[in-house]
């Protein structure tokens, strides 16, 4: 989970904070060390925590936070918003040539980083957009890298240009530039080679490329698991290179959360999205004041929305009917299996719960709190059960749950509990609608939304 240890320890810095009805100077200096430490573990830039701490001690100590009536929220405060600050407080958008121009946008970076998965994402998102996108094979050394393009390509919908290993990639870069004004495309996206360290010859073909190619916007895509390694390579390509913005990629992966707290400050080069799981969907606009949030476990509703939105594939028909079934109380089985199968979209319910302000668990408390294998075990137990016995629980005799325990592996005892646990679902959605009065606004917490999905 990302930021997970930071996340962590800083929850515990605040709660400190929370049970005290006044600060002293001595509370927020020791608050600030504790910050200090936690970020310094967390590999953020020694020079970039030093300057924060000092920022936040400044401020925390002054005679409005000192002598207000909740001074550890205003220390809180100060906290997020110097983070924010710190990781560039306005987002970044990547800006395309007017009316239909094309846009050329050359991808760079280490071998191993994900740049090519990465390209394909920044294509899709593109689409979604409304663009017309083109990928461009001009990794010719890595094995397998023309291949790879071209299946994540077909997979988001967007045409790969290949011309093979035996072209030079500024010639690739300039036939696929001529491909796309015959065939109406505005967006080329140029997938470059990596190495496994940086080297002249890289920074040279890259640099050829420019030179060859009006290139409207560089992005390097960097691991944020590496950490201050990911800085210093970005430090490196803006020098020799230059580049425009930067995409972490593996930041779901990232406990620590050095590279986001540190490459804007070191570099001031911008964040432009963040990679968030492996699926080809997974790569997130980067809001500066939304991840200070979940960085200091205060959530990111607006995030949770959007991923909602994005992975919901439901149509109004299907959501009209199955909102009023839950006026009703006939939630049954299949829209259990399709809440399911959403908050999986969504990236889980560990995902989910992670964006969610106010609940007050921790990284720990979160794996125990969400069993994995429990609700695998659950759409067992669904599955083994016949389409009838899915739209009318009433039909689950003793009989049935013999046998729909005996095809999911699990004990009666286990199949009994769940459908017990499911009934009284029933009972609360259809009680939380009438409380909820009659305006259709979903159940906001309970179970499906207005549009269907699950949070």
């Amino acid at each position: 989970m990302a930021f997970e240890s930071l996340t962590d320890k800083l929850q515990n810095v605040f709660k400190n904070l929370r049970t005290k009805g006044r600060l002293t100077e001595d509370d927020v200096r020791i608050a600030c060390k504790d910050v200090k430490m936690a970020l310094l573990e967390a590999d953020v830039n020694f020079r970039v925590v030093k300057k924060f701490i000092k920022t936040v001690e400044d401020r925390a100590i002054g005679q409005d936070v000192m002598n207000g009536l909740n001074p550890g929220q205003m220390v809180i405060k100060i906290v997020n918003e110097e983070m924010t600050a710190l990781m560039g407080s306005e987002t970044t958008e990547i800006e395309f040539q007017p009316g239909k121009a094309i846009t050329v946008i050359m991808m760079c970076g280490l071998q191993g980083a994900g740049k090519t998965t990465t390209t394909a994402k920044l294509a899709g998102k593109f689409l979604k957009k409304g663009k017309k996108p083109l990928l461009v094979a001009c990794d010719i050394y890595r094995p397998a890298a023309i291949k790879q393009l071209q299946v994540n390509g077909e997979k988001v919908g967007v045409p790969v240009f290949t011309m093979g290993d035996n072209h030079s990639p500024v010639n690739i870069a300039k036939a696929a530039l001529e491909h796309a004004e015959k065939n109406g495309l505005n967006v080329v996206i140029l997938d470059t080679a990596g190495r496994l360290h940086i080297d002249e010859d890289m920074m040279r073909e890259l640099s050829d490329i420019k030179r060859n190619v009006t290139v409207h916007q560089t992005i390097l895509v960097v691991d944020a698991m590496t950490g201050q390694d990911a800085v210093n390579v970005a430090s490196d390509f803006k020098e020799k290179v230059g580049i425009d913005g930067v995409i972490l990629s593996k930041m779901d992966g990232d406990t620590r959360g050095g590279a986001a707290l540190s490459v804007k400050a070191v570099t001031d080069l911008p964040i432009l999205y963040v990679g968030m799981g492996e699926k080809l969907v997974d790569l997130e606009q980067f809001y500066p004041e939304r991840m200070a949030g979940r960085i200091l476990g205060m959530g990111d509703v607006l995030s949770l929305i959007e991923k909602a939105e994005q992975s919901i594939d439901i149509d109004e028909e299907k959501s009209k009917d199955m909102a009023s079934r839950m006026k009703k109380g006939k939630f049954d089985f299949n829209d259990y299996l399709e809440s399911m199968k959403q908050m999986r979209n969504m990236g889980g319910l560990s995902s989910i719960l992670g964006l969610m302000p106010g609940l007050g668990i921790n990284a720990a408390e979160l794996e125990g709190a969400v069993n994995e294998k429990e609700l695998a075990r659950t759409e067992a137990i669904i599955h083994s059960m016949t389409l009838k016995e899915r739209e009318n629980p009433k039909l689950l005799s003793p009989s049935r749950k013999h046998r729909i325990a005996k095809g999911a592996g699990v004990d009666i005892a286990v199949v009994n509990r769940f459908i017990k646990q499911f009934e009284q679902s029933q009972k609360a959605m259809k009680q939380m609608q009438g409380m909820m009065g009659k305006k259709g606004r979903g159940f906001g917490g309970l179970g499906f939304g207005k549009r269907g999905f699950p949070f």
